[in-house]
């Protein structure tokens, strides 16, 4: 019994140690993480719901780029994000604006309930939208490529920080199973 016992956890051992944790399991995220002051921070968009109606969104536009104060320079005619036809990456962008002046709170960015934020980021072509890691003192910094705890691409701050403690305490307690193992023998 105990051979056998022995053999399975080996098999899992190795089974453990040959499964990467690869970026392939998070297709659809692109999320940045660094260290500012010792913390790490994920990166945060204000945007737009899907399923807020256009007229929400229309009232809530009016109201940031209007007594809300947002940026919207660049959604106007001849900027970068401008599109007449999508109310909801139009808003995204005054949101965003507004949330990342305002304290980067929760009520930053909700809008009558027509906003959330996201670590999905919603720049798209030519329209770049700053996040909450580009805010410092309450002012929009400018645009830079963000470093964090090596490659971050497709992973959060915590699927990194996991990545890098998960599989040493997994080989580590493997080990230590394994070495009780062949003492048995």
């Amino acid at each position: 019994m105990t051979k056998t016992f022995g053999f399975f956890s080996l098999l899992l051992l190795l089974t453990l140690l040959d499964f990467p944790l690869s970026r392939a399991s998070f297709p659809n995220q692109r999320t940045v993480s660094r260290a500012q002051n010792g913390v790490v921070g994920t990166e945060l968009w204000c945007v737009a719901k899907n399923n807020a109606e256009d007229a929400a969104l229309q009232t809530a536009l009016d109201w940031v780029c209007g007594p809300g104060a947002a940026d919207c320079g660049p959604i106007q005619n001849g900027g970068p994000c401008y599109d007449p036809h999508d109310i909801q990456a139009t808003a995204s962008f005054a949101f965003n604006d507004y949330y990342l002046k305002h304290g980067l709170t929760d009520d930053g960015c909700f809008f009558d309930n027509t906003a959330a934020l996201t670590s999905l980021n919603p720049s798209h072509d030519n329209c770049k939208f700053p996040s909450s890691l580009n805010v410092n003192n309450g002012s929009v910094s400018s645009l830079t490529a963000v470093g964090g705890m090596g490659s971050s691409e497709g992973m959060s701050g915590c699927s990194q920080i996991g990545q890098q403690l998960f599989w040493p305490v997994i080989t580590g307690h493997m080990f230590m199973l394994l070495t009780q193992i062949i003492s048995q023998w």
